[in-house]
């Protein structure tokens, strides 16, 4: 099958030819119609997470099973599906208690074992990790929401639990950013959204963005306080020092900090602004996806056309182009989503 292949980590990625997966016990194998292109891909490439290569990236993804493996009951060939980023054991108690993505066994498509940037895919623990897309949403859609929009889904509603009427800063709006926005106005919420890419400010305001500001290297913490008097909510969709810190600074006292965006190490540990955490006793949260789970109350605001997550795909490309594009993710400006077809 054809797959995207890193064979050095930060080296050239090759087009090519690989051995096609066999279902594992308790899994299936899914043949992948759409797969997005996410930082988390670029931080793997980068070297800030641990891999075995060759290796093949990709964690976001819809498709169809092809082939099923001893022990899985719920699932057949021909269904059409999704996963979370995050596979759970199936047996653990997080995984029992419907938070399969906090397993301490957990895999990761493009990270753990081979992604989804090829032809197929393999998913672990099935009847715990598939997700049924129903008929009414797109594999684009279902693709999109595998990582970026049931993050910032879960960050909203059960960590950061934004409530109609609060103000949430949103900095950062790729994928992961615009999603939130249009989940956060879906819940009522007054939006900030925060980013150094114009374009990215723009579609953040078509999709109802309250206020965007340019991150220029001006005080933008200090901006949102004179708008809002602080936020309620803040949300780091990046994963940087800096945007880590504006996130939290832009909170008033007793407000609400989620990171989402992975924080690169500086000396050995990221740095956080703790002293305001404690001074002003923020709540500081991580969100680590969604699991199968939680699923199907999201799928049934997308099929009711609530939720729109096709809105956030900018552009559909091939493996080809992927392998050009992914290099240069983290300084790409690119606003929404790139969605990858396969066999393009």
């Amino acid at each position: 099958m054809r797959s995207l292949v890193m064979h050095q980590i930060a080296g050239p990625l090759t087009v090519q030819e690989v051995d096609q997966p066999e279902a594992p016990v308790g899994g299936v194998v899914i043949s992948v119609v759409a797969t997005g292109l996410c930082r988390s891909d670029w931080h793997a490439w980068a070297g800030h997470d641990d891999i075995a290569l060759p290796h093949v990236p990709g964690h976001e993804f819809a498709g169809v099973v092809v082939e099923v493996g001893p022990g899985v009951t719920g699932w057949a060939v021909g269904d059409r599906v999704t996963a979370p980023f995050v596979e759970g054991c199936g047996n653990c108690e997080w995984c029992l208690g419907g938070n399969a993505q906090v397993c301490p066994e957990q895999q990761q498509p493009g990270f753990t074992h081979w992604g989804s940037f090829a032809e197929r895919v393999v998913i672990h623990a099935a009847d715990t990790n598939l997700v049924a897309i129903p008929e009414g949403v797109s594999f684009e859609a279902a693709a999109s929401l595998g990582c970026r929009f049931a993050t910032a889904y879960r960050a909203l509603t059960s960590r950061a639990r934004l409530a109609a009427g609060e103000w949430v800063t949103i900095v950062g709006v790729g994928g992961v950013g615009l999603s939130a926005v249009m989940i956060a106005k879906a819940l009522g919420a007054n939006v900030i959204a925060v980013d150094r890419n114009a374009g990215a400010l723009d579609a953040a305001a078509s999709l109802g963005a309250d206020h965007v500001l340019v991150a220029d290297g001006s005080d933008i913490p200090a901006k949102i306080q004179d708008l809002t008097g602080g936020s309620h909510v803040s949300i780091d969709a990046v994963g940087s020092e800096q945007t880590c810190a504006d996130a939290i600074l832009s909170l008033r006292r007793r407000g609400r900090h989620v990171q989402i965006g992975l924080l690169p190490p500086v000396e050995g540990h990221p740095r956080v602004q703790m002293a305001r955490v404690i001074a002003w006793e923020l709540d500081v949260y991580g969100s680590h996806g969604m699991a199968a789970a939680d699923y199907p109350g999201m799928l049934a605001l997308i099929e009711s056309g609530a939720l729109q997550p096709q809105k956030l795909i900018e552009r559909v490309i091939g493996l080809e182009d992927a392998a050009e594009l992914l290099p240069r993710l983290d300084t790409a400006n690119v606003a929404g989503m790139t969605m990858i077809h396969p066999d393009r």
